[in-house]
């Protein structure tokens, strides 16, 4: 391929990374608005979708017309597919980011979340998630993207513990609307690890070739 293309090739690379920073951004904020009575706060994420979305398609658009103009193949064809997954899964992010702030909004679930460890611990372990999946995908680190992967099994597990307390607690009429804000929120977050396990499925893809969903994962316990 020309210097030419290599170039656009890394500016789109590097403007992805970009939108993986804003959307990094962006949860951060809506994990604070659950657990902070910040209303303002979660109405800035909700706002900032806007931002993402257009980064998005800006990103799609550009990997489309390098994919036209010069048909890449080999690593080049795979760095261009590995964008485009990877910006998919980062607006699917965002939005989870929303829905969570948009639970946020209702100042109840901020009196819920802080009592439940299972929340306070399933937070920041899935933006830990995201931030090893992101940092991986810029290295282009299978290494690093495995492990990423194998987090996804306790996230589940956080998770899963979650909705047992809910189901077991006995709620009242004034309380059953906040109990299932705070099973939106638990759910948004497993869903934005499952984005991340993603991203860093791609990555594997994008070092070795390798396309690795789907494959039964060896280790303790399977």
């Amino acid at each position: 391929m020309t210097a030419h293309f290599v170039n656009l090739l890394d500016g789109l690379r590097r403007r992805s990374l970009r939108m993986a920073s804003q959307v990094e951004d962006v949860l951060q904020e809506a994990c604070e608005a659950v657990f902070e009575p910040d209303e303002a706060l979660a109405r800035r994420v909700i706002a900032r979708d806007d931002e993402v979305d257009a980064a998005e398609v800006e990103v799609e658009t550009e990997v489309i017309r390098l994919l036209a103009l010069y048909q890449p193949v080999g690593v080049d064809l795979r760095m261009l597919c590995t964008i485009l997954k990877v910006n998919n899964d980062l607006e699917r992010i965002a939005d989870c980011a929303v829905n969570i702030a948009q639970r946020a909004r209702h100042l109840e679930v901020q009196r819920l979340a802080p009592q439940n460890e299972e929340l306070r611990q399933l937070a920041p372990t899935v933006r830990r998630s995201l931030h090893d999946a992101i940092v991986a995908y810029g290295d282009s680190d299978a290494e690093a993207a495995r492990k990423v992967i194998d987090q996804d099994e306790a996230i589940d597990a956080l998770y899963g513990q979650i909705i047992r307390n809910v189901a077991e607690t006995k709620w009242s009429s004034e309380t059953i609307a906040s109990a299932l804000d705070l099973l939106s929120v638990a759910k948004n977050l497993e869903r934005i690890a499952d984005h991340a396990t993603n991203i860093a499925e791609d990555v594997i893809y994008l070092k070795t070739g390798t396309i690795v969903r789907h494959k039964p994962r060896t280790g303790p316990g399977t």
